[in-house]
């Protein structure tokens, strides 16, 4: 008999029509903002297949601004993002593309800093609230969200992911799931970790402390 979570029979708490067009927006616009270290001077969304279609009709435009402003799904100001966004001086804008997507509730957040780095997101919206993030910066990458989660741009180097697993260890923390993604031997790579608790910002910095060929690290 398969079991079920009481998040699987009722749904995501959240305000809007949909889980997958507004509380699923929300979240990928969410991470995308935690994956931008929450330093949010601009941002672009650009909706994809059903997204696109029905965007409008179901907030999903609000949804991702609101997510990269740093609301929750259930927040009741998502209807009032971009007068928000307007009120705390943040540009934001949304295209609708007729480009086919591999999934059909897509989007992409392209979010611009204070210093005027861009972190460019890609992710689905794949039912009931859940999401899948595809791509950063142009790499493919596949993690859910769902777990505490690791998300470390490193050299693509011998011991790395030794040494990171190794201080892990040292600080009790299960990995649930790793997966390591680069665009080539040797260039630019990213390491996601999936952990059963929370990676607390003083492990993080051990983290970067103790672990060469880091170039950056955050939690989502």
């Amino acid at each position: 008999m398969e079991d079920f979570s009481v998040f699987d029979i009722i749904g995501p708490r959240m305000t809007g029509p949909s889980s997958s067009h507004t509380a699923g927006a929300v979240r990928l616009s969410h991470i995308a903002r935690k994956i931008a270290g929450e330093d949010v001077a601009e941002a672009a969304f650009t909706l994809y297949g059903s997204f696109a279609e029905t965007g409008k009709g179901h907030g999903t435009d609000k949804a991702l601004v609101a997510g990269a402003l740093g609301m929750d799904p259930d927040d009741p100001r998502i209807k009032e993002a971009f007068d928000v966004a307007r009120e705390q001086g943040i540009p934001v804008s949304v295209e609708f593309s007729d480009q086919p997507p591999k999934h059909p509730n897509t989007a992409r957040i392209v979010i611009t800093g204070s210093d005027g780095h861009v972190t460019d997101v890609l992710g689905e919206s794949v039912g009931g609230g859940n999401i899948l993030i595809t791509e950063i910066n142009g790499l493919d990458v596949e993690f859910s969200g769902e777990y505490p989660t690791l998300v470390i741009q490193h050299d693509d180097k011998p011991g790395v992911i030794a040494e990171v697993s190794h201080v892990l260890a040292q600080l009790n923390v299960n990995i649930a799931f790793m997966r390591v993604f680069r665009h080539g031997k040797g260039e630019d790579a990213y390491m996601t970790i999936e952990t059963d608790q929370p990676v607390t910002q003083e492990m993080q910095a051990m983290i970067l402390r103790l672990c060469s060929g880091i170039n950056k690290l955050f939690a989502v």
